[in-house]
C-alpha cells in the first residue's frame, strides 16, 4: 500500500464528526452518479441501436403490419414504441370506420364514406403520438437531472466540509497557542480532503449530464421527425383513397 493511500486514510480518519459526514454524503452522491451514468450509457445506446434497425426496416418494408410485428421485437427503441402506439390508434380508427384497415389497406366504401371520419381519424392518432413521445421524453430523462444536481452541490458540499474542518483547526491552534507550519498543515490537509472529494463526484456528473442531455436531444428530434413521416404516410395514403373514390 502507497504513502498517499496511507496518509489520505490516516487523514480521513482523524476529520472531525462534521467533515467524516460531509465525506459520506459525497461519497453517497458520488455512488448513485456512476450508478446512473452506467444505467443510462446502456439504454441509450441500447435505444440508438434499436431505433436505426427499426428505422431502416420501416422505410425498406413500407408495409404497417410488418412494421408493427418487428416493432414488437425491439423493446428497447423509442422510434418502435411510438410507432406501436400509432399504429394502434390507427387500428382503433379503422374499426370504428376510418378510411384505413389495420395493414394500411383501405376499408369498405360504407366505413370510409362519412365525412369527418378521416380528419378525425388523423388527429386521434396525431394526439397518441403527442402522448408517447412525451411519455418516451420522461422515461429518458428519468434520474438524469440528479447528475446535474450532483453536479451543481457536491463542490459547495465539499466546500462547507473544508471550511468547516478548517475553522476546527484554528480553533485547536488558539487552544494550544501554537501558530506554525506543523501544528495548522495536518489539520488543513484533512478539510482539503472534502474539497477534493467534492470536486471528484461533480466532474463525472457533469460530464454524464452534458453527454445523455446531447444524446437525448438527438433521440427526441428522430421521434419528431419519424412522427410527423409516419403522420404523412398516413394522410397521402388517406388523399390518395379519396381521390380514387371521387
Amino acid at each position: 500500500m502507497s504513502a498517499a493511500h496511507i496518509d489520505l486514510i490516516h487523514m480521513i480518519s482523524n476529520a472531525g464528526l462534521m467533515v467524516k459526514f460531509v465525506l459520506a454524503l459525497l461519497v453517497f452522491f458520488s455512488i448513485v452518479s456512476w450508478a446512473i451514468i452506467l444505467i443510462k450509457y446502456r439504454y441509450i445506446r441500447r435505444s440508438f441501436r434499436e431505433s436505426a434497425e427499426f428505422t431502416e426496416f420501416f422505410w425498406k418494408s413500407r408495409d404497417l403490419s410488418n412494421a408493427f410485428a418487428k416493432a414488437k421485437q425491439l423493446h428497447g427503441s423509442p422510434l418502435a414504441r411510438i410507432f406501436r402506439i400509432g399504429y394502434i390508434e390507427l387500428k382503433k380508427t379503422s374499426q370504428a370506420g376510418s378510411a384505413f384497415q389495420a395493414g394500411g389497406s383501405a376499408a369498405p366504401a360504407d366505413q370510409a364514406s362519412e365525412p369527418g371520419h378521416h380528419a378525425t381519424g388523423i388527429e386521434n392518432v396525431k394526439r397518441a403520438l403527442r402522448r408517447a413521445i412525451n411519455t418516451e421524453m420522461t422515461r429518458m430523462t428519468q434520474m438524469v437531472p440528479f447528475l446535474a444536481t450532483t453536479g451543481n452541490t457536491t463542490p459547495f458540499i465539499g466546500l462547507f466540509g473544508t471550511v468547516w474542518g478548517i475553522m476546527g483547526s484554528f480553533a485547536g491552534i488558539g487552544l494550544k497557542g501554537a501558530a506554525n507550519l506543523a501544528t495548522v498543515a495536518p489539520g488543513i490537509s484533512e478539510a482539503l480532503v472534502a474539497t477534493a472529494t467534492g470536486l471528484a463526484a461533480a466532474i463525472p456528473a457533469v460530464i454524464g449530464f452534458n453527454y445523455f442531455m446531447s444524446k437525448i436531444r438527438i433521440i427526441e428530434t428522430e421521434l419528431h421527425s419519424f412522427s410527423a413521416d409516419f403522420l404523412n404516410i398516413v394522410e397521402r395514403d388517406i388523399l390518395g383513397l379519396e381521390r380514387r373514390r371521387g
